[in-house]
């Protein structure tokens, strides 16, 4: 009986011989592993601002974490909507209206995010918007790994092509070099 290791570098040279980005594959988790550690990286971000408005803050430390929130769920949202969402609509069937409630959780956010980005910390209802925004990601990020991500998991989707699709996306929006980390 092969050993695990003897299955995985199997499964590795199979993947070898019909992906020729196989190694960097390897290197890139799969679209939903990509989208699961950008919810924990800004769920860090929510609670680090919190920390700071309940410590009453600095108003210019409270700006630069509201700003980072802001970059990465922008840069987060449009992969999503450009090529997460596209592609889990085609196999999700008479699921879609999870994309569609999906869609409609990022206008709100946007429209959040638009008045934090134009507001100063030291302006009326800044933290209020801001723990607002944490909120509606908190119910969207619920959404999306208890109902879409599992059945986007079971479909045929090519979910390592994505990865590398969404991670070039973000990079690009960010400015960055593709770092799905």
């Amino acid at each position: 009986m092969p050993t695990t290791a003897s299955k995985t570098s199997a499964k590795t040279s199979k993947s070898a011989a019909k992906k020729p980005a196989a190694a960097k594959r390897d290197e890139t988790p799969d679209a939903i592993e990509l989208l699961t550690h950008d919810h924990r990286k800004v769920k860090s971000l929510f609670k680090a601002y919190d920390k700071l408005v309940k410590a009453n803050g600095d108003a210019g430390e409270k700006q630069v974490i509201a700003a980072q929130i802001c970059v990465m769920l922008t840069a987060h949202a449009t992969a999503e909507e450009e090529i997460f969402y596209p592609a889990a609509r085609e196999v999700l069937g008479d699921d879609e209206d999870l994309v569609d409630e999906a869609d409609v959780e990022h206008a709100s956010a946007k429209e959040l995010i638009a008045q934090i980005e134009a507001a100063s910390a030291d302006d009326d209802h800044y933290d209020a918007k801001v723990k607002v925004l944490g909120e509606y990601i908190d119910h969207h990020v619920k959404e999306e790994e208890d109902e879409m991500f599992p059945k986007v998991r079971k479909s045929d989707l090519d979910l390592d092509a994505l990865g590398e699709a969404i991670a070039a996306r973000k990079a690009e929006l960010m400015g960055q070099d593709a770092d799905p980390h």
